[in-house]
């Protein structure tokens, strides 16, 4: 009597999907997202520009701990397994004390960061707003901000037992260059780097401009004896 072999198991959508993900050309970046492959090219100059910037401004104080306490790990474009959702944020954090300390061991991460950013494009912002961030809440993340490269507006999303609370920031605005934001809010950051055509320091309103000028000039008192 011939032995039966064991029926092979049976291959999943998700991975099935993943498998087309791993096919793709090195210029297409795949996600499965509520159980549909999105397929999207690489990300345009503007988007990565603003990306890499945020990953710097972040990276030096929290993950490096330069002129910042540290205790973080950021990470450009990670891979996320979440559920059977397979998700590549521009940057993502987990702090060292939750996870980050053990994020070498995985090429792709199988649990949720507590901070992440999304920068915006007119090809993904639809997708990043509704589908990715319902999945980031259902996830557990806390904080995720949206970064917009044509407004240069910064939506930052809090989760609260009620759902998201949102702050809205102007990166240009003067305030901006000492900015504090949760969950990096241990030291102030300058967000007017974000953009190459912007000066890090704002521009001074004439009357402070004015004020300094009358503070620099001589004083009578300082101003030499003359002889009589």
């Amino acid at each position: 009597m011939m032995a039966m072999s064991a029926p092979e198991p049976a291959v999943s959508r998700r991975d099935l999907l993943y498998a087309e993900i791993e096919a793709l050309p090195p210029h297409l970046k795949g996600q499965i997202v509520d159980g549909e492959l999105i397929v999207q090219p690489r990300p345009a100059m503007p988007h990565a520009c603003a990306a890499s910037r945020m990953h710097l401004i972040l990276g030096l104080p929290f993950d490096l701990g330069h002129s910042g306490p540290g205790g973080w790990k950021i990470i450009f474009e990670p891979e996320l397994h979440l559920a059977d959702d397979v998700l590549i944020p521009d940057i993502a954090g987990w702090r060292l004390t939750d996870g980050g300390d053990g994020l070498l061991q995985f090429t792709a991460v199988p649990y949720a960061p507590a901070w992440l950013c999304e920068v915006l494009s007119p090809s993904t912002a639809r997708l990043d707003r509704a589908r990715k961030l319902a999945i980031y809440g259902r996830e557990g993340v806390a904080h995720v901000w949206l970064l917009d490269p044509q407004t240069r507006l910064l939506e930052v999303f809090t989760r609260t037992d009620s759902g998201w609370a949102v702050q809205i920031i102007d990166t240009t605005a003067a305030e901006a260059a000492e900015q504090r934001v949760a969950p990096f809010d241990a030291a102030p950051l300058n967000l007017r780097r974000l953009w190459d055509d912007l000066p890090p320091e704002p521009e001074p309103e004439p009357a402070e401009a004015d004020a300094a000028l009358d503070e620099s000039a001589p004083r009578d008192e300082d101003a030499p004896e003359t002889a009589t």
